[in-house]
């Protein structure tokens, strides 16, 4: 789970929005602070910048880069602090921003926050270095009684909310070592170079540290881990609220673990910091000695300023790895007996869980955060222990939920031992559909995943009914209706089946038009999170608006010319460190706008393209050289202006000459990110010019993820990325597998034809964890509706296994077929991550033309063997 995304769930009920867009009259907390209504001087600008609100006298002009201070503040003196900086700052002519509510310094303070930018609540521009000594002496002399968390990508001054750090002030962009665009600053010789920004204090290498903040230095370079008796020998995990490690005793030699918790930082729902959680965890588990199913505490002490909690080394493993590794349909076709071995496992687990959770609940704890990573499951499988009580509640059965799993939340009124049979309601289900986190969107769909589970599963239906009625309680009759026993899964839950097109194809764009705002200028429909990264954002291919068109385009969807026009004002004049790339950039969004017929402001685009430096940028087909090139090249096909070829071989040249050598894996692998990107073009440019040489490079291309790649088990052919494999259509193998389908038109290759085969095993799972067109089932879906592979796997009923499949990460929107997104905590409409994609995956399938990605036409693929 990426836990970044929960920060986008408050502002929208169906879909992710950006934090800022979570308006006052939701929640007292959203409401500016009181000093923000008052008047500027005169000749002063006030404006937003995402989450900031920013304050510039503009008769000061202000540097491009410098040492600048970010004030921190807890919720309580927030308002206090940012009043005394107001009454700072305003008469000296002084620049600043801010973040301007209680509700988006918690979200910026929260648990899960980004941990480089977490504390930031001020930031404060000096003109100059001798102006930068003073405001942050005196600054700290106004606020040095303040307290406020650290600020862990700065220096600290002193001991208050006073943080300083070198850095850009204006907006700069540049590509870094591995060609993503990241926030720059100049060098000393006036080149752009990263802005790092990371949760370690860093000065650049060309910058003097001023004398006066040695002493700054020093204290924060102090160590007193030496004045404690453990050593701390490995991190098993960090959040904004401190990390876990694994240690040792250095009076016993055993091992434990150290809970650290930071003062003022990692905020839960109530406000509560991550100390103030780590003294909850350490009394629940006092009160639970002995018991069996707990680490048992050992001990209590202060380093620095931060907390720790040491408690017993539990031997075992979270019970998400045992899932990850038992569970039957990750296979294409599991037999009966491992459904059968499976189920009575999962159901002997569960029996196991809420036996230590009735154990807890009888000395009187509420355990408030029970999930798959929550529970520790001995290697033997005989024994559980529940892990991370720092949301725990002891003898208050009125505590709401503060902390918890998107697929474990419980609904606002459950409370105190609620919570935990909530939880435990939903572990019966994740432990045959791993897909809680949709009932953040519609509890409803319990009911749903209970049919599937009864069909996939011989588990008894009133295994799962239970569940279904605790996890659907208090809601209205209607909403809560369901029947485990239905013979069709999805039967009365969702508004149509999608093998029946063009009928899901009709529901599908409804649910899309239903969800614009043509009211916004960063979006026109929603998508990822990843809209709100870059101005460009909502509108490109991948997240945005662009690649939304396209699908409804492609598979005959009635199209929206609103949406159009709304693409083609949003890339007007594209705003600095816009992306270039084709998925993430305007690349993508002028080949969509050709192909719409807008084809002026195609060219337009095209202009702006080709007169911008291109030798620092990523090789890749998402963001970099790879897609650039196709759109350029395909739009120089389609309008007639040639120079746009020339630019488009001079993009793969650059490629070729920054090209690993053979047999030298890149960085990343699959069709997005890695050499399978660029192979693509290389085949594309191969087919136009008939260079022989262009399909060596392909090959080599192909040959360098394939090296990323490993063979599980079953037979699959799957990307390895250390921790884990992928079999996905971005950046797994299954997008290698695209690519060599195209190659194999042209040579023959022993090689790719064996990895091929493989790879369509890869895409028969009958579980994916996603939706998603580039991390999820509707990948699948495509791939196998266009591969030429011989073989099993890729028959029309394949394809139609593998489109039900699909059907279990889909959610009604108004009364119209729509898909979770990413992490699947809210619906998407883009072609990435949400619903556009599974169209565009469904008419690959279905639509009478075949449709396709970009640059990927459909093959000729074998005729069906006759039945």
């Amino acid at each position: 789970m990426n836990k970044g995304y929960a920060a986008f769930c408050d502002a929208g009920r169906h879909f992710y929005d950006a934090p800022y867009r979570r308006s006052s009259d939701r929640a007292s907390s959203g409401a500016p602070y009181s000093v923000l209504a008052r008047e500027l001087p005169q000749g002063w600008q006030r404006h937003t910048s995402g989450d900031w609100l920013a304050f510039r006298p503009l008769e000061n002009r202000i540097p491009s880069q410098g040492w600048k201070i970010h004030i921190s503040a807890c919720l309580d003196n927030a308002e206090k602090i940012l009043t005394a900086v107001w009454d700072y700052c305003v008469p000296r002519s002084v620049a600043f921003k801010c973040m301007p509510s209680r509700y988006l310094l918690h979200s910026r303070n929260a648990k899960y926050a980004d941990r480089a930018a977490s504390g930031k609540f001020i930031t404060v521009y000096p003109s100059d270095d001798a102006q930068f000594h003073t405001l942050a002496k005196e600054l700290d002399e106004l606020l040095a009684a303040e307290p406020g968390p650290v600020i862990l990508s700065d220096l600290r001054w002193g001991t208050g909310p006073v943080h300083v750090r070198y850095g850009s002030f204006t907006e700069r962009y540049c590509y870094d070592d591995s060609g993503e665009l990241v926030p720059a600053i100049a060098d000393a010789q006036g080149e752009l170079v990263p802005d790092r920004r990371e949760p370690t204090f860093h000065v650049p290498s060309w910058i003097t540290l001023p004398d006066f903040l040695e002493p700054h230095v020093a204290a924060r370079s102090a160590n007193p881990v030496a004045d404690v008796p453990y050593r701390f020998e490995r991190a098993l995990h960090f959040s904004n609220g401190g990390g876990v490690y694994v240690g040792r005793d250095l009076r016993t030699d055993r091992q434990v673990v150290l809970k650290e918790g930071r003062p003022h930082a990692g905020l839960a729902a109530d406000g509560a910091d991550a100390v103030v959680r780590l003294k909850r965890e350490r009394d629940a588990l006092r009160r639970l000695t002995g018991l069996g199913h707990t680490p048992e505490v050992l001990d209590w002490f202060t380093l620095g300023d931060h907390s720790f909690l040491v408690m017993e080394y539990i031997e075992g493993r979270p019970l998400n790895s045992f899932f990850a590794h038992r569970h039957p349909l990750i296979e294409a076709d599991p037999s009966a007996e491992k459904l059968t071995e499976y189920t009575q496992w999962a159901m002997r687990i569960h029996r196991l869980v809420e036996e230590a959770i009735e154990a807890i609940h009888a000395r009187g704890v509420a355990f408030n955060d029970l999930h798959l990573f929550n529970i520790m499951l001995s290697e033997d499988e005989s024994s559980v222990t529940l892990l991370d009580f720092e949301a725990a509640a002891v003898d208050d059965l009125t505590r709401r939920q503060v902390v918890a799993n998107p697929g474990f939340v419980a609904p606002a009124d459950r409370r105190g031992f609620d919570v935990d049979l909530y939880a435990l309601a939903c572990l019966r289900l994740a432990l045959f559909l791993p897909l809680t986190s949709l009932f953040a969107v519609d509890r409803a769909k319990a009911g749903h995943l209970a049919r599937i589970a009864c069909e996939q599963f011989p588990v008894p239906p009133a295994f799962l009914q239970e569940a279904v009625d605790e996890i659907q309680r208090g809601q209205r009759p209607e909403a809560a209706a369901s029947d485990t026993s239905a013979p069709r899964a999805g039967a009365g839950y969702l508004p149509v089946t999608l093998a029946d097109w063009p009928n899901s194809r009709d529901s599908m764009a409804r649910a899309i038009i239903a969800s614009a705002t043509p009211e916004r200028e960063d979006r026109f429909f929603p998508g990822d999170v990843a809209q709100f990264a870059n101005s460009a954002g909502g509108a490109c291919f991948s997240y945005g608006a662009a690649g939304v068109l396209y699908a409804l385009a492609e598979t005959g969807a009635e199209r929206c010319p609103e949406a159009e026009d709304w693409l083609l004002r949003s890339c007007k004049a594209p705003a600095s460190g816009t992306p270039m790339g084709f998925y993430d950039g305007l690349s993508g969004i002028a080949w969509v706008l050709d192909r719409l017929g807008r084809r002026e402001a195609a060219l337009d685009l095209a202009d702006t393209l080709t007169s911008q430096p291109r030798q620092d940028i990523a090789p890749d087909l998402h963001s970099g050289l790879a897609g650039l090139a196709l759109a350029l090249d395909a739009l120089a096909t389609s309008t007639g202006e040639s120079a746009l070829h020339t630019t488009a071989m001079q993009c793969a040249q650059l490629i070729a000459d920054k090209a690993s050598p053979p047999g030298a894996p890149g960085a990343r692998a699959g069709l997005l990110h890695g050499a399978s990107g660029t192979a693509l073009l290389f085949i594309r440019l191969y087919e136009r010019t008939r260079d022989q040489a262009l399909l060596d490079l392909a090959a080599d291309a192909l040959r360098r993820d394939l090296d990323r790649c490993t063979r599980s088990v079953g037979g699959t052919l799957q990307v390895n990325e250390g921790w884990r494999t992928m079999p996905y259509l971005g950046a797994g193998s299954v997008g290698i597998g695209m690519v060599l389908d195209d190659y194999l038109v042209h040579r023959r290759d022993e090689r790719f034809e064996q990895a091929r085969e493989e790879i369509v095993r890869a895409a028969q799972a009958k579980f994916y964890a996603q939706p998603g067109l580039f991390r999820g089932a509707a990948g699948m879906v495509l791939h196998l509706s266009r591969t030429t592979t011989p073989g099993p796997g890729t028959h029309d009923a394949d394809v139609r296994r593998q489109i039900e499949s699909l059907s279990w990460g889909a959610v009604p929107y108004r009364g119209h077929l729509a898909f979770a997104g990413e992490q699947m905590m809210r619906l998407s409409m883009d072609l990435s991550t949400g619903t556009a994609g599974c169209l565009l995956a469904l008419g690959s399938a279905l639509h009478e033309t075949p449709v396709h990605l970009p640059f990927l036409p459909p093959l000729r693929r074998p005729p069906e063997p006759t039945p």
